[in-house]
């Protein structure tokens, strides 16, 4: 934590996050940054649809700008979101039919915007 031995010797800290559903192979897609930069640290992203995915049973409105932005800028493959969504994802979720909803209110407001 900020203050804590590891932020006070090497100027660095990591912030606990609560746990979120991602698709279940998510791992074979992670994507490594900054390779090479740390000696003993390896840093992973996740690909830009788990990430989207990831957002969605909080589904605030900074997740749903994420998604719009994610859309906007990779941009995002609707047809890929929404397979994702239904072999890796919906399973695990607590209320999979309120999701199925929020995945299909992001994916038309994705399409609007891409209207424009």
């Amino acid at each position: 934590m900020q203050g804590g031995p590891l932020h006070e010797k090497y100027h660095i800290y990591l912030d606990r996050v609560g746990m979120a559903k991602v698709p279940e192979n998510y791992q074979d897609r992670l994507a490594e940054i900054f390779p090479k930069t740390f000696k003993h640290l390896r840093l992973f992203a996740l690909d830009p649809y788990d990430l989207a995915l990831s957002k969605l049973e909080r589904n605030i409105q900074r997740d749903r700008d994420d998604v719009k932005h994610l859309a906007k800028i990779v941009p995002l493959d609707l047809g890929v979101l929404h397979e994702r969504y239904q072999k890796e994802l919906r399973w695990q979720l607590g209320n999979p039919e309120r999701e199925d909803i929020t995945l299909r209110l992001w994916m038309e407001a994705i399409e609007e915007e891409r209207s424009w």
